[in-house]
């Protein structure tokens, strides 16, 4: 069993619902364990974030020039359908970076 670092998202979000990540392949499971999500602007944002077509977060409000950071242990297994992370905000100047490992 191999188990690979793997940063999942480094990316300003859209503001629709978008896909941040997929995992590499059909028969790895991805294991989500940080997240941090940046607002740099100067008024609160809301960002979502969904682990496959599960809901973390859903409109959540992000103060100005803030950082939230979650740490986490939250599996996308092999089996699951559609093994992707997605998410937006409500301005593209708020980031996602996400990071985890995939298991082999």
């Amino acid at each position: 069993m191999a188990v690979t670092p793997v940063v999942m998202a480094r990316a300003a979000a859209a503001t629709s619902n978008a896909t941040l990540y997929t995992v590499s392949s059909t028969s790895a499971t991805a294991i989500v364990t940080n997240i941090a999500v940046t607002n740099a602007t100067t008024a609160s944002q809301t960002f979502s974030l969904n682990l496959d077509t599960v809901a973390l977060f859903s409109s959540a409000t992000l103060a100005a020039n803030s950082t939230q950071f979650v740490d986490l242990k939250q599996v996308l297994p092999a089996n699951a359908t559609p093994k992707t992370i997605t998410g937006s905000a409500s301005t593209t100047a708020v980031t996602f970076n996400i990071s985890g490992v995939e298991v082999i």
